[in-house]
């Protein structure tokens, strides 16, 4: 066999070569993921994602590619990250926290979009109805058990009076959870005022007005307040006033109490969702949101001490 058509044959195999690497690297899979801000919950969600897709064998860097971006809290970054992931073609979107939710489901009807950490899903316009999504987003819910959460406050300061409910009146997912914690403050006969905030520069102003009037502040599972309890914390520490949020990374962060979810499980449970698309060829819309049914109390013990409250023995 002549030189030349050696070189042609060699030519041709590395080229073939060539082209089978690029078709396996194109046909891996890409998950996109849309995180509105850092904290506690919403990062444990995200991880719990990702563990979840390793159990079922789906490894970041091996057999799928995620792409995370996060938002840093601004409205802004949602729509630029969105409009990224879109324009990528992703398999699947991951979009963690409602307004980033919202974000990426306003730009697409074709990407398997599934959302977590968004309290009800059908209240934000995602999905037509949370039993029946028909569109292409589903998810899972991170709605926590309000009343539980009040019933729990009263135990705690049995003689409270009136409590302040210090959230971000944009977030969607706040104003659903403060609207039932008024329905069940109605019912222990507690009374209410309302702290919220626009902007995390507001949360010490807001949070200190409240100071001298209520006798407990509620914190739901507002995205902007839970970034920002460190600074809550301090104000309502000094003053002795207890704090019952709406989850444990809040407490752990300088909450008094909650009786809430976990997070990382909700997050599992969401790639047990992604598993089903990905594997089993399943359709958003035909996928009901879903719910974490297991709540459990956490307590700070360092705030305990820190407003030098007695905690009921039964807890």
């Amino acid at each position: 066999m002549k030189l030349s058509n050696l070189v042609k044959i060699g030519f041709l195999l590395i080229c073939g070569l060539l082209s089978l690497t690029s078709c396996s690297k194109s046909n891996k899979i890409k998950i996109g993921v849309i995180q509105l801000v850092e904290h506690q919950a919403l990062d444990a969600s995200y991880q719990g994602f990702v563990d979840g897709l390793k159990e079922a064998g789906y490894i970041d860097g091996e057999n799928i590619t995620i792409d995370y971006q996060n938002a840093q809290g601004e409205q802004a970054n949602c729509q630029t990250i969105a409009q990224k992931l879109v324009n990528d073609r992703d398999d699947l979107i991951l979009a963690i926290a409602t307004p980033a939710a919202q974000a990426v489901a306003n730009l697409t009807t074709t990407i398997p979009i599934l959302v977590t950490a968004v309290t009800d899903p059908e209240t934000a316009k995602l999905v037509k109805s949370n039993s029946k999504p028909g569109t292409n987003v589903s998810g899972t819910s991170d709605l926590t058990p309000v009343a539980s959460q009040m019933k729990l406050l009263q135990k705690i300061v049995p003689d409270v009076q009136t409590v302040g409910f210090l959230y971000c009146s944009s977030e969607q997912n706040s104003v659903f959870q403060i609207e039932l914690a008024k329905k069940e403050c109605d019912k222990l006969g507690i009374n209410y005022i309302e702290g919220s905030v626009s902007n995390s520069n507001e949360i010490q102003q807001v949070a200190q007005s409240l100071v001298g009037r209520v006798q407990a502040l509620y914190c739901p599972t507002d995205n902007m307040i839970a970034a920002g309890i460190a600074t809550v914390a301090i104000v309502a520490n000094s003053a002795k006033l207890p704090i019952i949020c709406g989850e444990e990374g809040m407490v752990n962060a300088g909450g008094l109490a909650t009786y809430g979810i976990n997070y990382y499980e909700l997050g599992k449970q969401t790639a047990k969702q992604a598993v089903d698309i990905l594997k089993n060829g399943k359709k958003p819309a035909d996928m009901p949101i879903e719910y974490l049914e297991n709540c459990s109390l956490t307590v700070n013990q360092d705030t305990v001490k820190a407003i030098g409250i007695k905690l009921p023995s039964n807890l």
